[in-house]
């Protein structure tokens, strides 16, 4: 099943439910998902978006609301911060389990290998192939410095 259907079988028992939060965090997955649609059609690209898209949609508003509950936290607005948190948690039921640091680790050795990079210029090379392979299971801001430090201990930095 793919990520599309998940999230709208979700809304439809958030309605059930009677789960206001959710429902609320649920429909605005769906806004984001179909903001991407229009824009792609504007593009003159096709209409429909794949797991994909979606899943860096999700990745993103994941971030967005990590960085807003720390600013609400460091605001002193703990409710805010706790209404982001609890959108969190709902996004990332539809994505993918993240990768541990280990794993992660193992991915960008990987990916530095399958791609033949040699120096810090292949560096964009690599992150391309990490970001077609795992999509959604890594935070592509971690991944970016453990790239290039295993793109230094190859060569010139």
């Amino acid at each position: 099943m793919d990520t599309r259907t998940r999230v709208n079988q979700a809304l439809k028992q958030a309605m059930k439910d009677k789960a206001a939060d959710r429902l609320a965090t649920l429909r605005l997955i769906n806004a984001a998902i179909k903001d991407r649609e229009i824009a792609a059609r504007a593009d003159g690209e096709e209409s429909s978006i794949g797991d994909e898209e979606i899943l860096a949609i999700l990745g993103k508003m994941t971030k967005q609301r990590k960085e807003s509950a720390r600013a609400y936290e460091e605001g002193g607005r703990l409710d805010l911060a706790e209404r982001e948190l609890g959108e969190i948690a709902v996004i990332e039921e539809f994505l993918p389990q993240q990768l541990s640091d280990e794993e992660a680790a193992d991915a960008v050795k990987a990916a530095v290998a399958e791609t033949g990079a040699e120096s810090i210029r292949d560096m964009g090379k690599v992150m391309a192939a990490l970001k077609a392979k795992y999509t959604g299971q890594m935070d592509f801001g971690k991944a970016g410095p453990m790239v290039k430090d295993q793109l230094c201990s190859k060569g010139d930095c």
